[in-house]
């Protein structure tokens, strides 16, 4: 097609796919996916391949812009957690509204469906409300400190300004506390944690929280040695990496967030103007006869663009937004977990030092230390696997966050156009009749 940009090489010196990873080193295998920023991780892997016309996704057989279809039906993801095999199935929906005296809140079904022989019954329907997800994640935290816990939508997006009763935040929460659930489900190790599946399970989750209090805070001792106050002197250079990279994507996500919400906000003011403009038309042509049906016209084109644009916030707000969020507080998540790794190996540093000032000839290294040693190595071990798991599901999830605010918008631009183009005809010169 004439101007389209030219398709994402597949192959060749210069293929972003070949090009060495700046953090490579001899463990880079175990690190997963790039660390670094690419426009790779935005792009399907087969699109080159298909020899797709990129960004718009147009395929090169096709002359008509008009036909966009959907970009995320004619573009297929193609990397499904790899043909896992999966055992255990969670969903969350049907929200309902339970007023007390005391307090108002929402519940969530939560539906299990599985064949893993952990669970009793093959499946699970339970009510749950916020808090209690946000106890789930907590226990998950106590109980499996070396992973990186999958992050809860925020209680209150903005303060004193979103209804938490209002039907849209009900259902943008739904879909994140569905998320949340799913993410725990696919991992390999957190799916399989007690807390889970009480709170998959059990009737009366409030009852095992009270009674579960004793045996938790035995668990939670051994868990206490990520919060001691060891410093550690460096990091190793993958690590480093790690949380260099952290810091840069959360800024520009943060960044990202910032401008999508000024841009929805200014849309929103541009969306009351335009709802103001377009009955003027039709009061105008009120007054005069002859020029009733072109400006009749032009006012229900305007009604027209005002639905598009209506429909394209709504988008931006619900599907757009909260994406980023939930990356902003992963990111954060994943933070955490090093500062953690942080904190074990400068304690395992210290004992070392401790052991090599005793005056004793080769002193024995103690078996506490040699436990902190395998502390750091389940770690070290865990956090690569979790940083892989991420970026896998980073990338799946941007570039279908991306595909579908790039097919949103040429529905948008398509109305519109379709709307203009359809009272051209009302404004073309008519021969004048006798």
């Amino acid at each position: 097609a004439p101007g389209a940009p030219k398709p994402l090489p597949s192959s060749g010196p210069k293929s972003l796919r070949e090009m060495p990873h700046p953090l490579a080193t001899s463990s880079s295998e175990e690190m997963g996916p790039a660390l670094s920023p690419s426009p790779e991780l935005l792009l399907p892997r087969g699109a080159a391949d298909k020899d797709l016309s990129l960004p718009n996704g147009t395929p090169v057989d096709t002359s008509s812009p008009a036909s966009s279809s959907s970009l995320l039906n004619r573009l297929q993801l193609d990397d499904d957690l790899d043909g896992e095999t999966r055992d255990l199935f969670v969903t969350v929906d049907d929200p309902k509204k339970h007023v007390c005296t005391m307090e108002t809140y929402i519940t969530y079904r939560v539906t299990t469906k599985t064949t893993r022989a952990e669970f009793d019954l093959p499946e699970y329907s339970v009510r749950r409300r916020y808090q209690d997800f946000d106890w789930l994640r907590n226990k998950l935290e106590e109980s499996q400190p070396t992973h990186l816990i999958p992050p809860l939508p925020e209680k209150f997006v903005v303060k004193g300004v979103v209804d938490r009763f209002s039907e849209e935040f009900v259902e943008t929460r739904r879909k994140a506390l569905d998320k949340f659930l799913k993410r725990i489900t696919d991992h390999p190790v957190l799916s399989f944690n007690e807390h889970f599946n009480v709170f998959l399970t059990a009737k009366d989750l409030n009852a095992y929280k009270k009674q579960g209090m004793a045996l938790l805070s035995k668990m939670g001792e051994s868990v206490k040695y990520v919060t001691g106050g060891y410093k550690l002197r460096s990091r190793p250079l993958e690590f480093a990496a790690i949380g260099e990279y952290l810091d840069t994507f959360s800024l520009k996500l943060g960044t990202i967030d910032r401008i999508a919400q000024r841009i929805i906000k200014e849309q929103l003011e541009y969306l009351v103007e335009l709802r103001e403009y377009g009955p003027v038309y039709s009061t105008w042509g009120g007054l005069e006869v002859e020029l009733s049906e072109p400006l009749e016209g032009v006012s229900a084109c305007i009604g027209n663009c005002c639905t598009a644009l209506e429909e394209l916030s709504e988008d931006m707000t619900e599907d757009f937004l909260p994406v980023l969020r939930e990356y902003i507080l992963y990111s954060e998540s994943m933070k955490n977990v090093l500062k953690k790794r942080d904190q074990v190996q400068a304690e395992y540093e210290a004992k070392l030092e401790a052991v090599a000032l005793k005056k004793e000839d080769r002193p024995k290294v103690p078996t506490d230390v040699e436990k902190c040693q395998d502390r750091v190595e389940c770690f070290n071990a865990d956090l690569k696997a979790d940083m892989e798991r991420w970026q896998n599901n980073k990338r799946q999830d941007f570039r279908q966050l991306l595909m579908g605010m790039a097919d949103k918008n040429i529905q948008y631009y398509e109305k519109c156009l379709t709307a203009w183009e359809s009272i051209i005809p009302l404004l073309q010169d008519k021969p004048e009749t006798k």
